[in-house]
């Protein structure tokens, strides 16, 4: 079966299809969450439309709680899970085109959500209607199964695995081709300072919104000269190229500086703005407290992401460097400070061991630390039979190695008993998830859909044993 000329015949509607799920701006909304909206009206808009579109093309499909559900064709015991999600990041500022327009321009579709992750849930989903009219045969079944709170905590697969059952395999088009095996933990840690009753210099300071995002924009209300203030942000903007502005803010002077966004996987290809924001006010003189703080940040994460100075430090040969990414940050001299971080640490990380460590440190800084939530690393061994399916799938749609990759980010895959990564972002492709102008290529999108139905077939046909126990 020639796959890609089948999805090469479907591209316009593969198109058709992304747009109109990128038109729905499914970002969580806790003001507006209910009982019967449990993450917000748009993200349980997203859901309702992949499952409408189910039922018009002939697929069974459930919604579970508002929360998830899953889109099924197929027969038998087995089931091989795909696993999507229709949440998206908040967009951010500076857009090129409307970030919920799902603009064409050129090789691209251009949205929030492109390439993370509603361009790789419809390429996912075009690959079950081919696989459903080309007639073959399935001796499992087949089940999409989406979610509507990737981004902000998997709650909405814990509900679905609560209710429904689990696949005896499956894959996750969420990350990158060829085949990602192993995924770091994911902590939450929260480091916090106890409250000032002084006057102190820094009044407020604010930065970010979620802790899988690097922060693009930072800003604090301080005590001090506004012209002198300004003058000594000019010199540190020029010689940091940054950007940002500083105004009078009543008797205060307000200070923002802009970063760039990325995703926590790899803080680097950001810049945070808390930690430019944080270096400029050192350049002010400080109370002792506000000093504190903004030491903290400036030693603890202005260096380097891989956590040296708070010993935190680690990499092994299956997934390489810990990460850490100051996602959330807020300062007030009476409530003090809470620095949220996202922690994606190594598959053989000793995580007990490097905390204490990290708490040894911190106690010289007069900062406290928790532990808000962790999931543990996810590791497939390369021997299994469904990765090396995957790699026969890969290698014989693209003519390339299918390699084996570690990632700092987290998919639905580690909820699986068994299940791995599988695309859609291509070798050589610029990871542009969680980024302003985020976009997917259509030729990708439509070589994923047939890389997809193949793996479809592969894992689910009557000749297919992967899975069976």
């Amino acid at each position: 079966m020639n796959w890609l000329k089948l999805a090469e015949e479907k591209k316009e509607e593969i198109i058709a299809e992304l747009q109109q799920l990128i038109q729905i701006p499914s970002v969580l909304q806790k003001d507006l969450a209910t009982e019967e909206m449990p993450f917000g009206p748009k993200p349980l808009e997203a859901l309702q439309h992949m499952l409408k579109e189910g039922e018009q093309a002939g697929f069974t499909t459930k919604n579970v709680d508002n929360m998830a559900g899953h889109i099924e064709m197929g027969d038998g015991e087995e089931i091989l899970g795909i696993l999507c999600h229709v949440d998206v990041v908040p967009e951010g500022s500076g857009w090129t085109y409307p970030p919920f327009e799902g603009v064409v321009a050129e090789t691209r579709v251009y949205g929030r959500g492109a390439i993370d992750d509603k361009g790789p849930t419809i390429a996912a989903w075009m690959a079950m209607k081919l696989v459903k009219e080309s007639g073959i045969e399935l001796s499992k079944k087949v089940r999409m199964i989406i979610g509507t709170d990737e981004e902000s905590g998997f709650r909405c697969v814990e509900r679905y695995f609560q209710k429904e059952q689990m696949p005896t395999i499956g894959f996750a088009p969420d990350a990158d081709f060829p085949i990602i095996n192993a995924e770091k933990g994911i902590a939450n840690l929260i480091f916090t300072q106890t409250g000032s009753t002084e006057t102190e210099t820094i009044q407020f300071f604010q930065a970010g919104k979620r802790t899988n995002m690097v922060p693009d924009e930072a800003f604090a209300f301080v005590f001090g000269g506004l012209i002198t203030i300004k003058e000594k942000f000019d010199t540190f903007a020029k010689e940091h190229g940054i950007t940002g502005e500083v105004a009078p803010q009543g008797p205060m002077v307000k200070v923002l500086i802009h970063g760039k966004s990325a995703h926590a996987m790899e803080p680097d290809e950001g810049v945070n703005a808390a930690i430019f924001l944080a270096k400029f006010l050192q350049t002010i003189q400080l109370t002792p407290h506000s000093k504190a703080f903004v030491d903290f940040l400036v030693e603890g994460f202005g260096e380097d992401s891989r956590g040296h100075k708070l010993a935190l430090n680690f990499m092994d040969d299956v997934s390489g460097d810990t990460t850490l990414n100051p996602g959330v940050i807020h300062y007030a001299p009476e409530q003090g400070s809470c620095t949220q971080v996202s922690m994606r640490y190594s598959v053989t990380y000793p995580f007990e061991e490097k905390l204490a460590a990290c708490r040894e440190v911190l106690k010289q800084m007069g900062i406290t630390l928790d532990l808000g939530s962790n999931s543990a690393p996810h590791y497939v061994d390369e021997k299994d039979e469904l990765i090396q399916t995957l790699q026969k799938v890969y290698e014989r749609n693209t003519g390339e190695e299918a390699k084996l990759l570690s990632i700092g980010g987290g998919t639905y895959a580690r909820v699986l008993d068994k299940g791995v990564a599988f695309g859609m972002l291509f070798p050589g492709r610029k990871d542009v998830a969680h980024q302003v102008d985020e976009y997917v290529d259509i030729e990708d999108l439509v070589k994923a859909t047939a890389i997809y139905a193949d793996a479809i077939v592969e894992l689910a046909s009557k000749t297919s044993t992967v899975g069976e126990k």
